[in-house]
This record gives structure tokens, C-alpha cells and sequence, in this order.
């Protein structure tokens, strides 16, 4: 039966509301990032060098990211902190490098947990855990090839660094950004806030930090929920026709813009869990899609540097989105290079089918236990 119009407007107005809630909350997200460098500014230079004097160690750095990212499950809100830290310089392009890749490494921990749900069942949990794997193994393979490269020769930064001066000008300027005028007022209202209920100095800028950070990490949550409800429908129906076809570039492509529909890689990445435990599609095909995920979620990181004041912040975000490129370009075109991750998933998996305890272990260690000690140590 068709539908009349009072029945079409019925569907169409709470969509309509729906996406202007998202470009709110996008707006909101942005005075979140401003607020947060605010604050680390009140702080002074010698809290903002006691804060993040462990950060001068790179390993330290990549550990810092996989914790952090671990802790707000999301690679979105810890780069997008990362990013509002580089826009105050209190944290330097060169230190917030390897936390990005942390943060690339960390944002897998959500799609691992996922596969976890299906333990009960085996080959439902070996298929899920070797689809949730693979973008484990493919993102730490990633780091461990271009870290060095980067810390050796700098090729990430320098290229992001001239990207960035010929956009909004080289580093050590002030970047007039347009953003950054409209999320003030909103952040200058929090200031008066603060000065009224007795706050000053270090006190003011926690207050400032930590209200920024609940307005980026809540802005995320929501804009990502309602994303999601906005584009399921269209999701599962792209999912189904791409998938089915096996195409690795199209994969990456539906990965890419699904991540960047729903602002979250962890989404994107978790859909295919299921898919891949009920036997629906194959590991190599879901491969791809996680792929296009990496490189979608660093929209995030490059939204925050406009409200950032600073040009090194748009630099560290497209640093994020060129790693996650090379890492596709270096590793993906060589057949023996692309399977490693695949191979070492399955493998992963076979082992924890027989011993369950093996996946819970590895989850604990590889994502919480090492950086832990690895921070410890290194700081």
C-alpha cells in the first residue's frame, strides 16, 4: 500500500530532526577539542612539561595511545585529544606521532571483545575472532613497519608539515581558524563558569581539561549513535552487495565511507563480527572493509584541528590519515605481505578455539598489560 504524504512527512521529520541533532553535536564536539586547549593553556608550561614529559620516549608514546584508546574505546576521541593537545603545544608533532599509531592499534581491542561473545559456539567464535584479529595483526604490522621509518627519517611529519603550511601557514603561527571563532563564546562562558565557583589557575584549567574532555568523549557517543540509526538500513544493503563481490578495492572504499558516516572504525569493524561468525562472508572479504575503516576514522582527528589554533595540529592529523595510506600502499599490494595477517588471524583462532582461555589472555595482555609495563618502564 502506498504511503500519503501526512504518512511520508510521519518519516521524513524525525530524520530531519535526527541529522540536525548530528551537526549539533558536531558543533559541540568542537567546542569540546577548544575547551580542552584552553585549559592545558591555563595550566602554564611547567604542568603541561610534568604532564607529558614521559611522551619524549616514542614506545612510550605508542603505548600511551593504545592505553588511552583502550580506556574511551574509541581511536576517534583519543586522537581527537591528541590533536586539541598539539593545538595548545604543549605536546609536539613529533611525540603525538607514535600515540596516533597507538591509537591505531588500541581501536582493534572493541571488534576483539566483540568476537568474544561467541566463545560458546566454536566455529562461530574461530570464524570471529579470526575477522576481529586481522585488523589486530594488519595495524600493529603497520606500526612496526612505519614507526622506525618515521622516527628515522621523519617522512610522515615532513610531508604532513607541508600539506598543512600550504593550507593554513607553517608551524610556530597562529592559525586564524573560522572554527575556532565560533566554538569561543561557548568556551568563554565555561571560563566565567569556572571564575565564578572560585577556580583559578591549574584549578581553572583541570576544571576546563576535564569538562572538554566529557564534551568530546559524549559529542563522540551520540553523534556516532545517531549516525549509525541514520545509514543501517543503507549499511547492511551496501555490505551485502560489496561483500558478496569480493572486490578488495571496493571493500576498502565501503569501509572508508561507512567509518566516516558513523564516526567510528569500532562500528564499522564490529558489523563485520557477526557477519563473519554466522559464515555470511569470508575473513579475506571482510579484510578490506577494515582497511577503509583505518583510513576513515582519521576525519576525526582532521575536524578537531579546525577548532585547534595552531597549524601543527592539522599536520598531526594528516599524519594519522597518511599512515594509515602508506600502511595500505606499503602492505596490501604484495600477495605475501598481505596474507601475514590473515595467516597469523587464523592461526590465532585455531588456538583459541581449543583453549578459550588463550583469547581472554590475549586480549588482557596485548592491550593492557604490555603498554602498561612498557609505560612503566619507559617513563
Amino acid at each position: 500500500m502506498a504511503l500519503t504524504k501526512t504518512d511520508r512527512v510521519k518519516w521524513e521529520v524525525p530524520t530531519l530532526l535526527r541529522a540536525t541533532f548530528v551537526f549539533g553535536l558536531i558543533y559541540t564536539f568542537l567546542v569540546g577539542v577548544s575547551s580542552l586547549e584552553s585549559g592545558i593553556n591555563v595550566m602554564g608550561s611547567d604542568t603541561q612539561e610534568s604532564l607529558f614529559s614521559s611522551v619524549n620516549n616514542p614506545i612510550a608514546g605508542l603505548f600511551i595511545g593504545i592505553l588511552g584508546t583502550v580506556l574511551v574505546q574509541s581511536s576517534s576521541a583519543s586522537t581527537s585529544v591528541i590533536v586539541g593537545l598539539v593545538g595548545t603545544g604543549a605536546l609536539g608533532v613529533s611525540d603525538a606521532v607514535p600515540m596516533v599509531m597507538g591509537a591505531n592499534i588500541g581501536t582493534t581491542v572493541t571488534n576483539t571483545l566483540v568476537a568474544l561473545a561467541h566463545m560458546r559456539q566454536s566455529e562461530e567464535f574461530k570464524r570471529a575472532f579470526a575477522a576481529a584479529t586481522v585488523h589486530d595483526f594488519f595495524n600493529l604490522m603497520a606500526v612496526c613497519v612505519l614507526l622506525p621509518v618515521e622516527l628515522s627519517t621523519r617522512v610522515l611529519s615532513t610531508l604532513a608539515e607541508k600539506i598543512s603550511g600550504k593550507l593554513v601557514g607553517s608551524a610556530g603561527s597562529e592559525w586564524k581558524s573560522p572554527i575556532k571563532k565560533w566554538v569561543k563564546e561557548p568556551v568563554g562562558w565555561l571560563k566565567d563558569f569556572g571564575d565564578a565557583i572560585g577556580t583559578k589557575g591549574n584549578v581553572l584549567g583541570t576544571f576546563l581539561v576535564i569538562v572538554g574532555l566529557v564534551i568530546i568523549l559524549l559529542s563522540l557517543a551520540y553523534i556516532t549513535k545517531n549516525m549509525r540509526q541514520l545509514v543501517a538500513d543503507r549499511i547492511e544493503a551496501s555490505l551485502n552487495k560489496v561483500l558478496g563481490t569480493g572486490a578488495g578495492l571496493v571493500a576498502m572504499i565501503l569501509g572508508l565511507l561507512i567509518t566516516i558516516s558513523v564516526q567510528s572504525s569500532s562500528i564499522t569493524t564490529s558489523i563485520m563480527i557477526p557477519l563473519a561468525a554466522a559464515g555470511v562472508v569470508t575473513l579475506r572479504n571482510i579484510y578490506p572493509v577494515t582497511l577503509g575503516a583505518n583510513v576513515g576514522t582519521t576525519i576525526t582527528a582532521l575536524l578537531a584541528a579546525l577548532a585547534a589554533s595552531r597549524p601543527e595540529a592539522l599536520t598531526v592529523g594528516i599524519v594519522h590519515t597518511l599512515f594509515n595510506v602508506g600502511g595500505i600502499a606499503l602492505l596490501y599490494p604484495l600477495p605475501g605481505v598481505r596474507d601475514i595477517p590473515v595467516r597469523a588471524a587464523e592461526n590465532l583462532a585455531r588456538i583459541a578455539v581449543e583453549r578459550r582461555y588463550v583469547a581472554i589472555t590475549y586480549v588482557v595482555v596485548a592491550f593492557i598489560v604490555i603498554p602498561l609495563i612498557g609505560v612503566a618502564v619507559l617513563r
